[in-house]
């Protein structure tokens, strides 16, 4: 480790918090109109184009969790010579466990005692059967396995997310100890997950087989390791990566991609086979571009976008309870209409994850620097990275 280099070393990168509320609101927004028809608030179904936002807002999240964590782990083995792993999974536990724990339980334990969060057909009975089967999958982080065993469950539903990040969490910072080219790990790491992908429909559609085939779908590695390739592409710095940076970086190109990945989603186009790698490398060039470009076209970096995505994963996880209470609310008052339930939803959301992490997340956030050689984000950023 160089002398000069002080631990613990700081960084943060603009516009990444800005980034993590777009993508929950894209989430939002889906969730805003599936609910819609549970309520009988709409008899149509949900466009194609507001799918498209709720699933582009969760392979977002992927892609700039791979770029940050990627980053993060690349600075730290420069810093220190290692990767200290069980440093780096007290940090996810203090940030991910509290309150996906605390949705589980309150899903299970809380919610289907009141009869005003009680979904049609989804009663007490309905969400404790096989309950400790649920309960099991859930401890152990499989969320992305419950759905398609027992269905979908109200207020959990969004959590196969989590699963998915927390299996990545699990092998990602062995797999950057282990291997020393970055390169081949990223690459390969993609490799293998679209050949696993493609491979499974040809072997024999036993149930086992079909229940696999629907977790690997769920747990997109591949976005991850595409967000890698775009961290490498930051952090290194021989002469092809400095070209291709400044490709990346021209005001030019910037504009080019922002207007294609715009025009890409509201069109609904999409490389076969390949659509959401094709929306994370887009998303991984923005994300380069609004993180480590100082030339970037414009910058969402302001009081109000960071705070927001510093309770994105509050607004992420209470969101189903929060449109719910909108939803309910306003059908007392004859008013569930769009001009209503949009703004009470986000306001509603927006209060519940701001409460949530000044009176709960941030107790465990503020641990998190005890286990940092690199401290990065909001913490960097306080503290004068």
């Amino acid at each position: 480790m160089n002398k000069n280099q002080q631990l613990p070393f700081k960084i943060y990168f603009e516009n990444l918090n800005a980034i993590r509320f777009i993508a929950a609101c894209f989430v939002v927004v889906l969730h805003i109109e599936q609910l819609k028809i549970a309520y009988h608030v709409s008899t149509q179904q949900v466009s194609r184009i507001v799918m498209e936002f709720g699933r582009l807002g969760v392979n977002l999240f992927f892609v700039l969790s791979g770029f940050l964590i990627s980053y993060l782990l690349f600075k730290e083995k420069e810093v220190t010579q290692t990767i200290n792993v069980k440093n780096f999974y007290i940090r996810r536990i203090l940030r991910i466990w509290p309150l996906y724990f605390l949705i589980i339980f309150s899903a299970f334990f809380i919610l289907p005692f009141i009869d005003f969060f009680t979904m049609e057909g989804y009663d007490r009975a309905v969400v404790w059967h096989n309950l400790p089967y649920k309960l099991l999958l859930y401890i152990f982080f499989l969320p992305n396995l419950v759905v398609h065993i027992f269905g979908f469950l109200p207020y959990v539903a969004q959590t196969w997310t989590i699963g998915a990040e927390e299996q990545f969490y699990f092998v990602w910072p062995i797999l950057n100890k282990k291997i020393k080219n970055k390169w081949l790990l990223m690459f390969g790491v993609i490799f293998i997950y679209l050949l696993v992908k493609f491979s499974l429909p040809y072997l024999p559609q036993t149930k086992a087989i079909r229940i696999f085939y629907n977790f690997w779908r769920y747990m997109p590695i591949d976005m991850m390791a595409i967000g890698g390739v775009f961290a490498l592409i930051i952090y290194e710095n021989n002469a092809n990566i400095l070209w291709l940076r400044k490709i990346l970086f021209s005001k030019i190109f910037q504009v080019a991609i922002l207007l294609s990945t715009i025009l890409c989603i509201v069109k609904g186009f999409a490389v076969p086979y390949f659509h959401y790698e094709m929306y994370g490398v887009l998303f991984g060039i923005l994300i380069c571009n609004f993180a480590a470009n100082e030339r970037r076209i414009f910058s969402m970096e302001n009081i109000v976008s960071n705070y927001l995505g510093k309770i994105s994963y509050g607004l992420y996880m209470y969101n189903p309870i929060a449109i719910i209470i909108a939803i309910k609310l306003l059908q007392q008052f004859k008013l569930a209409n769009d001009y209503f339930i949009y703004p009470l939803s986000f306001l509603v959301v927006i209060l519940i994850a701001a409460l949530s992490y000044e009176l709960f997340e941030k107790r465990f956030i503020r641990k998190k620097v005890h286990y940092s050689n690199i401290i990065s984000g909001n913490e960097a950023k306080s503290t004068g990275a």
